[in-house]
C-alpha cells in the first residue's frame, strides 16, 4: 500500500489531547511494534484501485532493489520469436556487451528461449535425416553447430556479470537492511517526555537524512520497511505537538507537492506513449511514497482517492493497449494456423524426383521464415502453437526422409559399381599396353557417367579415386604419344616421298607381276607406320592412285574390291579408330540384310510367275529375275567376305 498507509497520522488535524500522558498513551504501542508489524489500518478504497497500486508497490519495490532494473524499460523488447538464431546471437552479444547485466534480464531470458527452442528443432531434424540415411546402429550422431557454441560462450559471459552482481549486491543491500532498522528503532526511542525539544527535534532532522541517503534494501523488505518508518514518523509528529503554523506550513507543503503529482498525472492521461507514462506514473508514486511527507487529516482522503482514481484511469488505458496487442496477437495466430495447416498438407503431397523434393523443402523453409515472422501469439496458446508447428514440419521430415531412404539402397548399389569401377580404373593405371587399354579405359568413364548418385559422405571420396587413376593412365598415354609424335612425322615424310615412287610406277601388261607390284608397294607404304593425326589425308592420296592402277589391273570386280577394303581396313586398324571400324562393322551387317530381303523378294516375284497359267509367256521375265538374283548373291558374297575380314582383323 502507499499513501493511505503513509498518511495514516495520528491526530493529524491537530484536534488531540495536549498533555503528555496522551501522548505517552499513543506512543505505547509503537514500542511494542516490529518490523513485521502490520502499520495501522487505513480508510477504505476500491478493491481494484487497491490491487493497481499494490502492483505498482511491488514493481518500485523491485526497481528500488536495484535501480539498474529500470533502464530495461528504456531497451525496446523486440518480437525475438521472429529473429533468426544469427540475429538473436548478434543481438544478445549487443545487449551483454552494452548493457547492464539485471537491466537486461528480460531481455536475455526471452532471447535464450527463442533461440534454444529453434536449436533444439534443428537438432531434431538433422537428426532424423542422420537416422534415415545411416542404418548402423553401432553410429553415433553428432552435430556441430558452431553458433551454439557462441551464443553459449556470449550467455556464459552474462551469467558470470550477473552472479557477480548479485553478490555485491547482496552484501550492500543487507548493510542498507541493517542500517534502515536501526533508524526505525531510533525513531522510536524519540519518545522521551524527559528529552529537550530541540535535541529530540535535531535529532528527527538526523535521522531523516541518514534514511534518506540508506541506499537499497531487499525488494521483499521494502514495502514493510517503509511503511514502518512513515508510522514512527507519523507518530512522531504527534508526540510532538509541533505548533500548528510550523505544522500547517509543512502539511500545506507536502500538499501542493501532491496536487502537482495530481495534475501531472492529469497529463500524463492525455500522453499517446502509453508505457512511457505508465513509466512515470511508477516513478510519481515512488515520490508519493518516499520523498513527501503527510498532509492534514482534512485533505488526507480528498487527495489520496484523487491519486487513486487517476492511476485506475491510466491504468485501464494501458489495458485498453494491451488490449489491442492481444488482438493483434490473435490475429498472428491464425496467421500461423494457416501456416502449419499448409505444411500438413505438403507432408501428405507425394513426390518421387530429387527435384520435386527439393521445391517441396523450398516451399517448407518459406513457410518456415513465415511462422517466425508472423510475430507474437497468445501466451496461453504460445506453447501450444510451437507444439504444432514442430509436429508438422517433423511430419514432413520424416514423410521426406522415408523417400530418401527407398533410394538409399539405390545408393548404395551405385556405390558398388563405382566401386568395382574404381578398382577396374586402377588395375589399368599402370598398364603399357596402351591400344588395348585405352578403349577399356574409355568404357569405364563411359559407364561411370551413366551411374546415378552414391550416399553423399562417400561421393567426394570415390569420385577422386576414380579421377586420380583415370588421370594417371591418360597422362602415361599422353607422355608415350609425344614420344610417338616424332616417329610419325617422320612417317609422313617418307610416305609423302614414296607417293612420287608411286606415280611412277608403271604396269607392265603381265597380270601376276602388275599384281605383285602392287602389293609390294602397300606393304612399303605400311612400313612407314602411322603419321600425324592432323595429315592423315596422306593415306587418301595414296589411295587414290591405288584405285587407279586397280582400274587399269586386269582384275575381276572383286578381287580389286576386296583389296581396296583390306587396305583401307588395315589403315584404320593401325591409326586405333575403334569408332570408324565399327562404324563399317555397322554398315557391312546392314548392307548384308539389305542384299538378303532384296533376294528374298525376287525369289517370291518367281515363285509368283511360276504359279500362273501363261508361265511360258513370263520365262523372259524369269530370266532377268534369276539373272539380278545371282548378281545379288554375287554382291552378297563379297559383303559377308568383308564383314569377315573385319572381325578377323578386330581379333587380332
Amino acid at each position: 500500500m502507499l499513501e493511505e498507509k503513509n498518511d495514516n497520522l495520528l491526530n493529524a488535524d491537530g484536534n488531540g489531547t495536549d498533555s503528555i500522558e496522551s501522548t505517552t498513551a499513543a506512543a505505547a504501542p509503537i514500542e511494542a511494534t516490529e518490523i513485521t508489524t502490520e502499520p495501522v489500518a487505513e480508510a477504505p478504497i476500491a478493491n481494484v484501485n487497491q490491487t493497481i497500486i499494490e502492483a505498482i508497490a511491488d514493481t518500485n519495490a523491485e526497481e528500488s532493489e536495484d535501480v539498474s532494473l529500470k533502464e530495461r524499460h528504456d531497451i525496446p523488447m523486440q518480437d525475438y520469436d521472429a529473429l533468426s538464431m544469427e540475429s538473436l546471437v548478434d543481438e544478445l552479444n549487443t545487449l551483454v556487451t552494452n548493457e547492464k547485466v539485471l537491466s537486461i534480464k528480460d531481455h536475455v531470458e526471452e532471447i535464450k528461449k527463442a533461440f534454444l527452442a529453434k536449436y533444439n528443432h534443428l537438432i531434431e531434424e538433422k537428426k532424423e535425416e542422420f537416422l534415415a540415411e545411416n542404418q548402423d546402429p553401432n553410429e553415433e550422431f553428432q552435430y556441430h553447430f558452431p553458433l551454439k557454441s557462441k551464443f553459449d560462450t556470449i550467455y556464459s559471459v552474462y551469467r558470470n556479470h550477473k552472479n557477480e552482481h548479485f553478490k555485491n549486491l547482496q552484501s550492500s543491500l543487507k548493510n542498507n537492511l541493517e542500517n534502515r532498522l536501526a533508524i526505525v528503532e531510533e525513531l522510536k526511542e524519540l519518545i522521551n517526555p524527559q528529552a529537550n525539544i530541540k535535541d529530540i527535534l535535531k535529532h528527527f532532522n538526523d535521522l531523516r537524512e541518514r534514511w534518506k541517503n540508506a541506499g537499497p534494501i531487499p525488494k521483499d523488505k521494502y514495502n514493510h520497511v517503509w511503511n514502518n518508518y512513515h508510522f514512527h514518523v507519523e507518530n512522531f509528529y504527534d508526540y510532538l505537538h509541533l505548533d500548528r503554523e510550523a505544522r500547517d506550513i509543512d502539511f500545506k507543503h507536502n500538499l501542493e507537492q501532491k496536487q502537482k503529482i495530481v495534475a501531472r498525472v492529469e497529463e500524463l492521461i492525455q500522453e499517446e506513449d502509453i508505457n512511457k507514462a505508465f513509466r512515470e506514473l511508477q516513478d510519481l508514486h515512488r515520490i508519493w511514497k518516499e520523498e513527501i511527507g503527510p498532509v492534514s487529516r482534512e485533505h488526507r482522503e480528498e487527495i489520496w482517492n484523487q491519486f487513486s482514481d487517476l492511476t485506475k484511469q491510466m491504468h485501464d488505458k494501458r489495458e485498453l493497449l494491451f488490449e489491442k496487442l492481444r488482438g493483434a496477437e490473435v490475429e498472428n495466430l491464425e496467421k500461423k494456423k494457416e501456416i502449419i495447416a499448409q505444411i500438413e498438407v505438403l507432408a501428405t503431397e507425394k513426390v518421387n524426383a530429387h527435384a520435386q523434393w527439393l521445391a517441396q523443402i523450398e516451399k517448407v523453409e518459406a513457410l518456415r521464415a513465415a511462422f517466425f515472422a508472423a510475430g507474437k501469439v497468445p501466451a496461453e496458446v504460445n506453447e501450444a502453437t510451437w507444439t504444432a508447428f514442430k509436429t508438422a514440419v517433423r511430419n514432413f521430415n520424416s514423410f521426406k526422409n522415408s523417400f530418401y531412404k527407398d533410394i538409399k539402397k539405390d545408393q548404395n548399389d551405385n556405390l558398388s559399381k563405382k566401386q568395382a569401377l574404381v578398382a577396374k580404373a586402377k588395375e589399368l593405371q599402370e598398364s603399357t599396353d596402351f591400344a588395348s587399354s585405352t578403349p577399356i579405359m574409355k568404357q569405364i568413364q563411359e559407364e561411370w557417367k551413366k551411374i546415378g548418385h552414391v550416399p553423399r559422405k562417400h561421393s567426394d571420396k570415390i569420385w577422386k579415386e576414380f579421377k586420380d587413376a583415370c588421370n594417371h593412365y591418360f597422362d602415361k598415354l599422353k607422355e608415350q604419344k609425344n614420344e610417338e609424335n616424332g616417329e610419325e612425322v617422320a612417317a609422313f615424310e617418307n610416305k609423302k616421298a614414296y607417293l612420287e615412287t608411286l606415280r611412277a610406277f608403271q604396269l607392265t601388261g603381265d597380270h601376276k607381276t602388275d599384281l605383285d607390284g602392287i602389293k609390294l608397294h602397300i606393304q612399303n607404304w605400311k612400313a612407314y607406320g602411322k603419321v600425324p593425326f592432323a595429315r592423315r589425308h596422306i593415306e587418301g592420296k595414296f589411295n587414290k592412285i591405288l584405285d587407279a592402277l586397280f582400274e587399269k589391273l586386269s582384275l575381276s570386280k572383286k578381287d580389286s574390291d576386296m583389296m581396296r577394303f583390306a587396305n583401307r581396313m588395315d589403315q584404320l586398324s593401325e591409326s586405333n579408330d575403334s569408332r570408324k571400324l565399327e562404324s563399317e562393322k555397322i554398315f557391312l551387317i546392314r548392307k548384308i540384310e539389305e542384299v538378303q530381303n532384296e533376294i528374298f523378294q525376287l525369289e517370291n516375284n518367281i515363285q509368283f510367275f511360276t504359279n500362273t497359267k501363261n508361265a511360258k509367256k513370263e520365262n523372259s521375265i524369269v530370266l532377268e529375275v534369276r539373272k539380278n538374283i545371282a548378281i545379288h548373291k554375287e554382291s552378297l558374297e563379297v559383303w559377308k567376305e568383308k564383314l569377315k575380314q573385319l572381325r578377323n582383323l578386330k581379333q587380332e
